[in-house]
């Protein structure tokens, strides 16, 4: 009986907490370290009541991610005396600079190369994404990496997926697979593009009555052997 990954020429794969560990505490504590501020829980938590709704604007259409990166740090801009552009930049370095893949993804990516096409489809930002995959040495493994801030769209909107599939050659649909942590931008997205979807459901999380996923794992390792085995 032929395995999984038989069936698909192409696998996408989000970034964020999918191949990559996303510590927005631990790269915000590191930030403002350089500031010499101690970042502390309760500041991380007014500062999610900022950015929280600001993604899902984002992810909605309603605003573009210039003005996300900018809003969040509006704040944090003031009380330093610096613009608020300067702060996300300072994130996004200290973002990279912790940057770890989570845990399997390395062995899934290299027992995919020459396998299967892979890319990468993600609402996070240009600045943080080609560092990251220089650092991780994913940055041949992927092609295209396509990131919305470039397209001016994000997932789940199809023009995301309609943009990466052109770059793909477009590909038949019933050959490509999502694979993403976020149900309502990776899974919805998927499902909309008409492409199979694979949920990795981290926290064990119900899945909604409106979205469903072709495959739903808890880690990369599962992936891998869903994927793999006979």
């Amino acid at each position: 009986m032929p395995n999984l990954l038989s069936k698909y020429k192409w696998i996408l794969f989000d970034a964020d907490e999918t191949l990559f560990h996303f510590d927005a505490f631990s790269g915000l504590k590191l930030m403002f370290s350089r500031f010499d501020i101690d970042f502390n829980t309760d500041d991380f938590d007014r500062y999610q009541q900022v950015n929280k709704p600001l993604w899902v604007d984002y992810q909605n259409g309603v605003i573009t991610a210039a003005h996300l990166q900018h809003t969040r740090f509006n704040e944090w801009a003031h009380k330093l005396s610096v613009t608020p552009q300067e702060l996300n930049s300072h994130f996004l370095t200290a973002m990279a600079d912790i940057c770890q893949p989570l845990p399997g993804a390395r062995e899934l990516v290299d027992s995919l190369i020459g396998r299967v096409n892979l890319g990468i489809i993600t609402n996070g930002f240009t600045e943080l994404q080609s560092v990251r995959l220089s650092k991780t040495g994913f940055e041949h493994a992927f092609s295209p990496v396509v990131i919305s801030e470039q397209i001016g769209k994000a997932k789940p909107d199809i023009a995301i997926f309609n943009h990466a599939f052109s770059l793909m050659g477009e590909p038949e649909k019933h050959q490509v697979l999502m694979v993403g942590d976020n149900l309502h931008s990776d899974i919805l997205g998927g499902n909309k593009a008409g492409i199979d979807t694979c949920w990795l459901n981290h926290h064990g999380e119900a899945v909604s009555d409106d979205i469903a996923p072709s495959y739903q794992v808890k880690t990369l390792t599962e992936l891998h052997q869903l994927l793999l085995q006979q």
